[in-house]
């Protein structure tokens, strides 16, 4: 049975407060908010002052133990997990690929297996939809109904790999409305990118910085446009998965402008890095390739100034972990086969605050909105997750803002050898993290167990997430 907790002389930050006050916690859940509350002999005291006390992080966005390009990536769900607590992240909800002509279900259950017995954190799925047929119509219900999975992604990128048509697209966004799902989109114009991948190739042009510039931004504003007016079409709801540039920003404000349900979710690298750290000498620029790519530093404003005005609304990691030895090094002749993929999971929180709040680009309660609220709203897991309340699971951040330190391979938690964000300085570090009311991270030490994570069902999406009204055409008569 779990101590009773009192969280006490913190400051405690939403999604839309900023207040002092302490948290009693039993059996997992918050049992009071108040100020001045007054432990009994069974009572653990947990004195936090100095620090802000901000719900557990949800990471809408990872890739633990999954294959792709004939390895597995370096992170399972016991390593991943870990490194995410130790990154202030308390739910993951991680993407469980399927395969053409396979149950739905099968795939489900593997995933199930990967993450039963290691996950340290809660943890729920995403379903990949690469075929649309009576098989795949007859188990969509199930899946939400009775497996909790709400969410399903659909792929326009990775040609004769993952990639989906639009006629598939268009069916998974009608049957989403139909049975209360969000569809996911990885939006890239995939037939055009292979296209110029085999043309780059074939001019001898094998190095990292080419995997950047055959997949041009046009290409993913012009998806993402297209993903957009078709879940118009549909007058379904959509989530647009790690934005990274202007033309996509665009696409998803217009469409939201209109009134329709179009979300946005973009990634700490897409923020603090740039194209031109691909075009490294000695295969260097392999750690930084994933897709979508880098882009030019001209985009991050685009994206920033998107987060802070609501354009986009959640902070995914994408973490997909390769090691540089014996796993990117698969592409060293060939920048088609490097892995895809880079270790975030562990710093999304503290790159956000670093670059987000510290310099004023957002304010502190839009932090935890895109770190936690709004995904938890989105993926069905509100008001359980993703906010401190009376009666919600006691997963509980506490989080130093004067605290500094450097990213580093060194001294990160993730299973990789290397660092995306290698001598990076950030300012602000989760010290203690609890996951309903035990402890996973203790004064910055790993203090939970693999297996204590549960799987959460997710409720289906909620048709009443506030998108903008639609603007009303109006007549000028003279």
């Amino acid at each position: 049975m779990s101590v009773r907790k009192l969280i006490r002389n913190g400051v405690l930050v939403t999604a839309s407060d900023t207040f002092e006050a302490d948290i009693l916690i039993e059996h997992g859940k918050i049992t009071q908010i108040g100020i001045g509350l007054l432990p009994d002999e069974r009572t653990e005291v947990v004195d936090v002052s100095g620090c802000y006390v901000i719900p557990g992080g949800i990471d809408p966005h990872t890739h633990l133990d999954m294959p792709f390009g004939g390895t597995v990536t370096a992170d399972d769900f016991a390593t991943g997990t870990a490194a995410a607590a130790f990154g202030g992240t308390t739910t993951i909800i991680d993407f469980c690929l399927t395969q053409k002509g396979r149950p739905l279900l099968e795939s489900l259950q593997q995933w199930h297996d990967k993450a039963d017995g290691k996950a340290a954190i809660d943890y729920g799925f995403h379903l990949m939809i690469g075929e649309m047929n009576d098989q795949v119509l007859e188990e969509l219900p199930q899946m939400i109904e009775e497996e909790g999975v709400s969410s399903f992604k659909v792929f326009m990128a990775y040609k004769n790999q993952f990639q989906a048509d639009d006629a598939i697209l268009y069916q998974t966004l009608q049957k989403a409305k139909e049975y209360g799902a969000l569809v996911m989109v990885h939006a890239e114009n995939g037939d055009v990118i292979d296209l110029l991948v085999r043309e780059a190739l074939a001019a001898g042009r094998t190095e990292p910085i080419h995997h950047a510039l055959t997949r041009p931004s046009i290409l993913e504003g012009e998806a993402t446009g297209r993903a957009a007016r078709l879940a118009a079409l549909a007058d379904s709801q959509l989530y647009v998965v790690h934005v990274t540039c202007a033309e996509a920003v665009e696409q998803i404000a217009r469409m939201r402008e209109l009134g329709y349900r179009i979300w946005g979710e973009t990634c700490p690298q897409y923020l603090t890095l740039d194209q031109s750290i691909m075009d490294q000498p000695n295969f260097e620029g392999a750690k930084y390739v994933w897709s979508p790519p880098l882009r030019e530093a001209s985009h991050q404003d685009a994206l920033w100034n998107a987060l802070k005005n609501g354009q986009l609304q959640t902070i995914g990691s994408d973490h997909c972990s390769f090691n540089f030895k014996g796993q990117k090094d698969l592409g060293k002749d060939d920048f088609s086969k490097i892995p895809n993929g880079g270790p975030v999971i562990e710093d999304r929180l503290s790159i956000l605050y670093s670059e987000g709040v510290a310099k004023g680009r957002i304010s502190l309660n839009q932090w935890v909105d895109l770190c936690s609220t709004r995904a938890s709203k989105l993926f069905g897991l509100f008001p359980q997750k993703g906010t401190l309340a009376v009666g919600t699971d006691a997963d509980i951040v506490i989080f130093d803002p004067a605290m500094e330190r450097e990213l580093s391979a060194a001294t990160h938690h993730m299973n990789v050898d290397y660092s995306a964000f290698e001598g990076m300085q950030v300012q602000g570090c989760p010290v203690t993290v609890l996951c309903r009311g035990e402890y996973v991270i203790r004064d910055q030490k790993f203090a939970g167990k693999p297996g204590a994570g549960q799987y959460v069902k997710r409720a289906k999406y909620d048709a009443g997430v506030p998108v903008p009204a639609k603007k009303v055409a109006t007549t000028t008569r003279g």
